[in-house]
């Protein structure tokens, strides 16, 4: 069993290794930079089912890290929460096929709140239905599941936390976030007292 554990590592870390990099990372950056650093908005993660989870944890990471950012389920949307969006925002969605239903339903609800609301689409699909509306598409190399039956979320799932960290991470240098802006976003537990350590030096 650890040569299984090894194998399914191995595969992960290729397949993060073999996510492409293009252009579309800076358009990205610069469409989350615009609207949530220059004209006040924020940014609004979605996914649905294990892509929504991946899209609640790159939503909190950047709130904690001088990006306001929150999480919007794609059905409560459908039940008034889509009120949670401004002109100013940017939407980040997340749908490995490219054509999840739920988050083609947000787009078209969106485009009648507000006819050029601007996305960002993380996906395994360059042909997926949710391509064309997007400013940016992030591309995860659509890497095959190391679930044995190749059905289980697990490998794209990985890519597509990777990718979002990498725009965090990249967001932090771009704004020039420091350890005394992060302590005051998180004060509690070993991050906050070690932010704030940092922050006194």
């Amino acid at each position: 069993m650890t040569d299984d554990v090894k194998s399914i590592f191995a595969r992960e870390a290729e397949a993060i290794k073999n996510i492409p990099v293009d252009e579309n990372f800076n358009k990205a950056l610069d469409l989350i930079y615009e609207h949530v650093h220059k004209l006040g908005g924020k940014l609004v993660a979605s996914g649905m089912g294990k892509a929504g989870q991946i899209a609640q944890n790159i939503a909190t990471t950047f709130s904690s890290t001088g990006t306001p950012s929150v999480f919007l389920h794609p059905c409560d949307a459908q039940h008034g929460d889509l009120g949670i969006l401004a002109k100013n925002d940017v939407l980040l969605l997340i749908s490995n096929s490219g054509r999840t239903r739920e988050i083609i339903e947000l787009v078209i609800l969106t485009r009648r709140l507000y006819p050029e609301f601007p996305f960002i689409l993380i996906t395994g699909n360059k042909d997926g239905e949710l391509v064309k509306p997007s400013s940016a598409v992030l591309f995860t190399g659509n890497p095959p599941e190391v679930c044995p039956l190749g059905l289980t979320p697990s490998t794209s799932t990985t890519v597509m936390t990777v990718i979002g960290d990498a725009l965090v991470a990249t967001m932090i240098k771009k704004i020039g976030f420091t350890s005394s802006e992060y302590a005051k976003r998180h004060h509690g537990g070993y991050l906050g007292e070690k932010s704030r350590d940092l922050s006194s030096l």
